[in-house]
């Protein structure tokens, strides 16, 4: 595809997120005019303050959250799959969802063993994040030292999902023991929520966004390089565990946080990345990078507003919401590839 053609689909990309980010912040179970957002966002005030209150307090945070969430997964999902050169591979293919898992497990299964100081503590937004962070960072330490040992990036693969295999078993003994509250309580954490975080929480989160896709960009000409297999990329001059290091890192940066401030966000990881190639009909990195970009903040925001049930007064879970979506986008990706040798 020509740079010409390349740089009028990232137009396009551009429209199609302003206008998914009005519909995002417009629709809801208070309607709220496309000119009324708009003046709120670029013009300083709507017109009403009840409006104003809603979008600065409520939607707009809400639809930052959906960006980064959008950027974070998908951009981690194209470094897993280019570092496994496998398809399937999602952001969370280390193990790291399952860490956080087992971390706000403990802390809302198992926080009625501790003293009442530190099971209200716990307990709280701020616990739980905590405990998410923990659990995904001793992952994501378990996997580094691995990582150091073993040659072959295939075996790292297999110990991530036996990583994940573990703290679900541990999680499964946890929720055996537990009361209907308790479940009701983790199982709503495991449904994700991009919708209960304060503007402290989204800077944090914007924060370690920001560092993940510093170290993407930095891990990009290695990107192309592992296409090509890892003895051409040795060929190259590439340091293979470097590079290898430098990926996890910014896979579980920005994994890792997503899951600790929104919970477990399904298919956006796995999916964007294949309409990114399958959009610009390359395997450059450079160009995927901001494709992925602006493509997982769409989907995002899209599935979003759909979850938000406008005229309705209750909202849907989002990753019942992404799954949804997600699952038959990947299944039409797999049906309408014309040969194994395709870039998707």
């Amino acid at each position: 595809m020509s740079k010409n053609q390349n740089t009028f689909l990232f137009i396009i990309l551009s429209l199609l997120l302003l206008l998914t980010l009005l519909l995002n912040i417009s629709f809801g179970q208070v309607d709220i005019p496309f000119k009324e957002v708009f003046n709120s966002l670029f013009g300083g005030h709507a017109s009403k303050d009840t409006w104003e209150y809603i979008i600065v307090n409520f939607r707009l945070p809400k639809a930052i959250t959906a960006i980064l969430v959008g950027i974070g997964l998908s951009i981690s999902g194209l470094l897993m799959q280019t570092l496994f050169r496998n398809p399937l591979a999602g952001p969370y293919v280390l193990g790291l969802s399952s860490g956080s898992s087992l971390g706000v497990a403990f802390v809302i299964l198992g926080a009625g063993f501790l003293p009442a100081f530190f099971s209200q503590f716990l307990l709280s937004s701020y616990g739980i994040i905590l405990a998410s962070c923990l659990g995904s960072s001793i992952v994501l330490v378990m996997i580094l030292i691995v990582s150091q040992r073993l040659r072959d990036t295939m075996s790292i693969l297999i110990v991530g999902l036996m990583f994940s295999s573990f703290t679900g078993a541990i999680v499964s003994v946890f929720t055996y023991f537990s009361s209907a509250e308790q479940l009701q309580k983790y199982t709503f954490w495991s449904m994700g929520s991009i919708g209960n975080l304060s503007w402290q929480n989204i800077s944090i989160l914007a924060v370690c966004v920001f560092i993940g896709l510093v170290l993407s960009l930095i891990s990009l000409k290695s990107l192309d390089a592992l296409l090509l297999g890892e003895n051409y990329a040795r060929s190259l001059g590439l340091n293979i565990s470097k590079a290898r290091y430098i990926i996890i890192c910014a896979t579980s940066i920005l994994a890792g946080s997503i899951t600790a401030f929104a919970g477990p966000i399904a298919f956006i990881g796995l999916a964007v990345p294949h309409l990114a190639k399958l959009l610009f009909k390359t395997s450059n990195h450079q160009i995927l990078f901001g494709a992925t970009l602006f493509i997982g903040s769409i989907i995002m925001l899209f599935c979003d507003t759909v979850s938000q049930m406008p005229g309705f007064e209750f909202t849907l879970p989002i990753n019942a919401i992404t799954s949804i979506i997600g699952a038959p986008m990947v299944i039409w990706l797999i049906v309408s590839r014309k040969n194994k040798n395709s870039i998707i």
